[in-house]
């Protein structure tokens, strides 16, 4: 099983890069950039780094991960822009690029910078064709599409991407219409969630895959979940108790490895981590290197 790292936008790019840096000579295999414009906290206040601009910088900085975003919402993200933007950063970075796209959830931040936010359904529907188009653009040499939302004349995308088949990651997990999408369109597939849950939602994949007459193993599939590691029993308890708005993985160091076994037991193939709980710069290092080396290392 594959592991990588989510460090959160909010910190400097200094910071962004040096995390990335350290995760890259330890081993772990990729690093994961959300795409927001502002913290999704109670006043939406503080900083948040650019996440395509992010991901152009570790392009040229860090040599080995594969990078990624995680996800870019496609309410304020031209399929047609993205196209270029994605196939640029892959050049950049070698091939190593996965371009990760979702519907859009956060209300907060496409009403303070003016951007629609329609209903469920059409950013869905905007989503289903946006795949098309991001696919014919990637791959084809000109590109023509005539969608309710999105149409191209014959649109070209040079130079394309350095990887033959840029890889396309649809996040979510609405069982009835984005895993449907996901199966149809994705090459790679993620989702917040536990081992209990994932294996459900592996199933559900599974099950719109073969609806769609698409080989299930086409797809992979990525989770992340928030981890409380450590040795303290009264800490881990009280992290137990803790109200979590994110899945959550909490134990010993033996305890997480097998969770992330469990992972790897319902048909996941790569565990990201997010950086968000394990503390200042120095702590959060010693955090990564021990995840790493107790946990990730072993089922590497």
């Amino acid at each position: 099983m594959r592991f990588s790292l989510w460090p959160h936008a909010s910190q400097p790019w200094a910071e962004i890069v040096d995390l990335a840096r350290h995760a890259e000579r330890q081993g772990w295999d990729g690093v994961w950039v959300a795409d927001h414009f502002m913290p999704n906290n109670e006043d939406n206040s503080g900083p948040y780094n650019e996440c395509w601009s992010v991901l152009a910088g570790l392009a040229a900085s860090v040599p080995r991960l594969r990078i990624g975003s995680l996800v870019s919402g496609n309410t304020y993200r031209y399929p047609a822009v993205l196209a270029k933007m994605a196939a640029t950063v892959d050049h950049i970075s070698g091939g190593r690029l996965v371009l990760g796209l979702g519907a859009g959830w956060q209300e907060a931040e496409h009403r303070a910078y003016g951007i629609p936010f329609p209903s469920v359904g059409e950013r869905l529907a905007r989503l289903e064709e946006a795949c098309q188009v991001l696919r014919s653009l990637l791959d084809e040499d000109r590109s023509d599409f005539d969608g309710r939302y999105y149409q191209l004349r014959h649109a070209p995308l040079e130079p394309k991407p350095v990887q033959a088949r840029l890889p396309l990651l649809i996040g979510g997990g609405g069982e009835k219409v984005t895993m449907r999408i996901a199966a149809r369109y994705a090459d790679e597939w993620n989702v917040w969630g536990t081992p209990e849950t994932l294996g459900h939602k592996v199933s559900v994949l599974d099950s719109h895959c073969a609806e769609v007459g698409r080989d299930p193993g086409r797809v992979r599939r990525l989770a992340q979940a928030v981890v409380h590691m450590g040795d303290d029993p009264a800490q881990l308890a009280a992290a137990r108790q803790e109200p979590q708005p994110f899945p959550t993985i909490v134990g010993t160091p033996e305890e997480v490895r097998e969770q992330m076994a469990g992972y790897a037991a319902v048909g996941v193939d790569e565990f990201i981590l997010p950086d968000w709980n394990l503390g200042p710069p120095a702590e959060k290092r010693r955090a990564l290197e021990r995840f790493w080396e107790e946990v990730a290392e072993p089922l590497h």
